[in-house]
């Protein structure tokens, strides 16, 4: 059984951030907007960010991230995680937190 037939289909968008930008910072400020929708920040670095939505929240989403930072350019969208790191190789090396 495929997974989207559990939870439903998701959308990733990157966007051009940027480099200092840190994920907590930008949970911080997408969560201070107080949107109704589901917006999830998969990853942050090297001045590129991915977040998750449904497909019917993606305008809504980049609206928000614009609302966050009007600076703050959609890249791509896809349906895949896969696709988007595969076009932005910056987005492929995943940095662990330092669990001390």
């Amino acid at each position: 059984m495929a997974v989207k037939s559990k939870r439903g289909r998701i959308r990733y968008i990157a966007f051009d951030v940027p480099m200092d930008l840190r994920k907590d910072v930008l949970i911080r400020e997408i969560n201070s907007i107080g949107s109704d929708i589901s917006l999830y920040v998969v990853q942050c670095t090297c001045g590129k960010a991915m977040v998750r939505c449904a497909p019917e929240n993606r305008e809504e989403a980049i609206r928000i991230m614009s609302q966050v930072n009007p600076s703050f350019v959609s890249l791509m969208t896809s349906g895949t995680i896969r696709t988007i790191r595969e076009r932005y190789p910056e987005l492929k090396t995943v940095k662990r937190p330092n669990r001390s």
